[in-house]
């Protein structure tokens, strides 16, 4: 899976966990990640530690840790090699830049797809949409820092769904 996806691997992941192999539900899937969000670390690497130790124990989360991040790393290091050599050609940069439009199409892809579990989710498929809206506002069109956005809406978002819970 890591060599799948570069930048929107969180695309194939939700389509071999959930469409492909059918190890997890959506709501299994989304309730993985958001606790994979909140651990450090990039969140595909956490999800693969805590499948891993479910299904596996300690050794299946070394095992996964081991297959998401070993490969990868190699082919980083030969491409950062690559990329000191012709990092100023042209068609280079085009595609680089080609290849961020496809990860952001993929985000989004994943974002509608999994958007269905909202609506069973704590807070709702409405406020759920409100909460994301005015987190893109606030971060690609007012261009607030991401961290002082989250740390603002974060607790709001949370004191919603332990509002709409009791």
């Amino acid at each position: 899976m890591s060599l799948q996806g570069f930048g929107g691997v969180l695309a194939v992941a939700q389509r071999e966990l959930v469409e492909r192999t059918r190890w997890m539900t959506r709501e299994q899937f989304v309730e993985t990640l958001a606790v994979s969000q909140v651990l450090p670390g990039p969140n595909i690497v956490n999800m693969a530690l805590m499948i891993g130790d479910r299904h596996f124990g300690l050794r299946g989360a070394f095992v996964a840790l081991a297959g998401m991040l070993l490969v990868p790393l190699v082919i980083v290091l030969a491409l950062t090699a690559l990329y000191a050599q012709f990092a100023t050609h042209p068609m280079v940069s085009g595609a680089l830049r080609g290849m961020g439009a496809v990860a952001a199409g993929l985000v989004i892809s994943t974002a509608v797809k999994l958007s269905t579990t909202l609506k069973k989710s704590a807070m709702g498929l409405p406020l759920g949409i409100a909460f994301a809206a005015v987190t893109f506002i606030a971060v690609a069109v007012l261009r607030w820092p991401l961290v002082w956005v989250l740390g603002g809406l974060g607790p709001i978002a949370v004191a919603c769904a332990f509002w709409r819970l009791r």
